[in-house]
């Protein structure tokens, strides 16, 4: 299972996942400095095998994959992204995920345009939505750096089953408009 492009930015390349980028997820989502701003204070408790499993069944759109960040200059994995199609409401969405030691360099900023820049080119979404954690002060400007409204202020409540290990999830709700993100283009 071959990784694949999906976009490039000036530093970096976005590319579907392969099983060589199991340790990454490994490392990101067990990380509690990565997952607890999405309701996992210990982390995500997660096996490679499970990894390995979701990289496996992934389908052929690349908003069914997992996607691994990589620096153009030396091929380093430094994290996942990922977008999702719009909904009935023509709502798309995206997520960023780095590895704690690449934490401060513009790196989230300038994926999140690189994923905003493919869902309005290669979908009709008439906007973009992520919902960083009202703690994560770093999300909440790359958010607003790439344009984003914020919209509304929400708490997500794991269910029953999954409180031993997670915490509810206090967010907001941003979104970047088509014609927003198209008119500052020009």
């Amino acid at each position: 299972m071959n990784s694949k492009p999906v976009f490039e930015t000036p530093r970096l390349t976005v590319c579907t996942a392969a099983l060589d980028d199991v340790e990454l997820f490994l490392r990101l989502w067990t990380d509690p400095q990565v997952m607890t701003n999405v309701g996992f204070p210990k982390g995500l408790p997660i096996t490679r095998d499970e990894i390995e499993r979701t990289i496996c069944a992934r389908g052929e759109s690349e908003f069914e994959q997992l996607l691994v960040v990589i620096r153009k200059d030396n091929g380093e994995s430094i994290g996942e992204c990922a977008m999702r199609p719009p909904d009935e409401n023509g709502i798309a969405s995206t997520d960023v995920k780095l590895l704690p030691k690449y934490w401060g360099n513009k790196y989230g900023v300038e994926i999140k345009r690189g994923l905003l820049g493919y869902l309005f080119e290669h979908t009709d979404c008439r906007a973009v939505e992520a919902t960083p954690n009202v703690d994560n002060t770093a999300s909440i400007r790359m958010q607003e750096a790439v344009g984003g409204i914020r919209m509304e202020e929400r708490t997500h409540r794991f269910p029953e089953s999954m409180q031993g290990y997670t915490t509810p999830v206090h967010f907001y709700v941003y979104r970047v408009m088509r014609e927003d993100w198209l008119a500052g283009r020009k």
